[in-house]
């Protein structure tokens, strides 16, 4: 498996590129861009500033954080999607890639909560 500091840094910037689409239009479309960009930005952030954690509580945060813009940004790309801002097939590998990102994220957050002793 593709380390998860590579493998967030790279949606980071396919999320960049999407926004960069995005504030060509005006009005809601540049306002979505915004949360998209922050929630999309903050997931590789996150998961970056998790494997120089203080401590394994630390580490764990850092990665819950990182698990919840995973989430928003998911909810983003939804909503570009249903509100007919997006064609889904322009942004679907994104939209699933987040969803992965989830899934990966939350494996992780259990695991560290596991060995800590937490669940």
């Amino acid at each position: 498996m593709k380390d998860i500091r590579e493998r967030t840094f790279k949606f980071a910037v396919r999320i960049v590129k999407l926004c960069y689409e995005l504030d060509k239009k005006p009005g809601v479309s540049r306002n979505l861009s915004r949360q998209l960009l922050n929630a999309g930005t903050s997931v590789g952030a996150n998961a970056e500033e998790a494997q120089a954690a203080q401590s394994k509580p630390d580490f764990i945060s850092k990665n819950s954080i990182a698990l919840k813009e995973a989430r928003e940004t998911h909810y983003w790309l939804r909503l570009l999607i249903a509100a007919g801002i997006m064609p889904e097939g322009k942004v679907a590998d994104l939209r699933d890639e987040a969803e992965e990102l989830k899934l990966i994220l939350g494996s992780i957050v259990v695991s560290a909560k596991r060995n800590q002793g937490l669940l």
